[in-house]
């Protein structure tokens, strides 16, 4: 989507959908689900206005176009990890709130007042500067980042109190909002939650009348009294489970594909891919699919010879004709190999698209048979595939 008030998309369609139905590589972006996904934290949220965190291209969906379907959908406040995301998204979201997580520093001021983004301030070195800045360039809204426990970003909760009840604070360094976040949010028995929260508590407190902000997609589900003002989702938004809980109500957002180059037969005995390290125990069928490790598709996936790989023995799988098929040898650069002995002789031909996540083979599937997060997987999404947004968002 290229337009800032409506969602408009280009004329030559045609060349479009024949570059997607014969691509190597295709994703399918699934803006519906998204919104849907959007609308799902909010009343989880309960009473709290529910932000979009789209950081990361939008963790590698498209920030353009995701920004633009949640504005329509109602989303007003957006929070990108660098300025130049900033940037990129502001003619999508011309009236929203884009607080940026990395604050400013020297040279990056241009980014801020030019295109009336939020720097999230986080130690006393960008409260410093900060300060300078709007003497110069005059009022500007900002937020403030407090370390409650994650030992990551922030001020220092000691030090951000102090800054509450410093007098002599000139009166334009009034942030919009403090945040904090949960080192544990993913898991509801964390002990470390709760010490955060109350330790949150007193940064809310000692800034009375300003929003407050703790929770991010894991933090949603652990109740209302971590929610406070605004809520900050992120994986959620985007199919992948935030918390370790059993409820996950949340639509997968894409669909990954790779065509199938070629289907090859192995003798009983014979060796698959790199090192060798996968020999067939059957005569078997194996499909070669144009996808690999430079897409995003982690080497850890691997069906054998990973010998970092000590959480799932067994490798990843892809899913076509109905079934899911096993990798078989190592992923490699451009291509990875799957085995498709089980399926009736017929059912997968060269040409056929293999899911490698998507309705029938969720992200953090993926993301367990590698070792890994889904938020790794998606953000990992490599420049070749083709992408297709379907934009049926009401």
């Amino acid at each position: 989507m290229r337009e800032e008030d409506e969602m408009t998309f280009s004329t030559d369609e045609t060349s479009e959908f024949e570059a997607f139905d014969t691509a190597a590589l295709r994703l399918t972006v699934d803006l519906a689900a998204i919104v849907d996904n959007w609308r799902t934290m909010a009343r989880l949220s309960g009473k709290a206005r529910t932000a979009a965190v789209v950081k990361a291209d939008a963790y590698g969906l498209g920030i353009e176009d995701v920004g633009q379907a949640l504005y329509h959908a109602g989303a007003r406040d957006f929070f990108v990890a660098v300025p130049s995301e900033g940037v990129s998204l502001r003619p999508y979201a011309p009236e929203a709130r884009i607080f940026v997580l990395s604050g400013i520093w020297p040279g990056q001021e241009g980014y801020f007042f030019g295109h009336d983004l939020v720097p999230v301030i986080a130690s006393e070195q960008q409260v410093a500067f900060w300060t300078g800045c709007v003497a110069e360039n005059g009022d500007h809204p900002c937020a403030l980042q407090v370390d409650t426990g994650f030992n990551r970003l922030g001020l220092p909760l000691d030090d951000a109190l102090e800054l509450a009840q410093d007098s002599s604070r000139p009166a334009s360094l009034s942030p919009v909002l403090v945040m904090s976040h949960l080192a544990c949010g993913d898991d509801p028995m964390s002990p470390m939650n709760r010490l955060q929260l109350e330790s949150f508590h007193k940064v809310s407190a000692a800034f009375e009348g300003i929003e407050s902000s703790l929770s991010a997609s894991a933090g949603i589900f652990l109740g209302s009294a971590y929610h406070f003002d605004l809520t900050r989702p992120g994986i959620g938004l985007y199919g992948g489970q935030a918390s370790t809980i059993a409820t996950h109500p949340m639509r997968p957002a894409a669909i990954a594909e790779a065509r199938i180059l070629q289907i090859r037969e192995a003798s009983i005995g014979e060796t698959v891919s790199y090192g060798g390290m996968h020999k067939v125990d059957r005569d078997s069928r194996l499909a070669v699919a144009s996808v690999g490790y430079a897409d995003g598709y982690m080497r850890n996936l691997s069906g054998a010879g990973v010998p970092l790989r000590d959480t799932v023995e067994a490798g990843g799988f892809g899913f076509i004709a109905g079934h899911r098929v096993p990798i078989v040898g190592r992923v490699t650069m451009d291509l990875t190999i799957f085995d498709i002995t089980e399926l009736p002789e017929n059912a997968v031909r060269v040409g056929d698209y293999i899911e490698l996540f998507g309705r029938n083979i969720t992200i953090d599937e993926v993301a367990r048979a590698a070792g890994t997060i889904g938020y790794e997987i998606l953000t990992g999404i490599g420049l070749r595939y083709e992408r297709n947004y379907q934009v049926e968002v009401e």
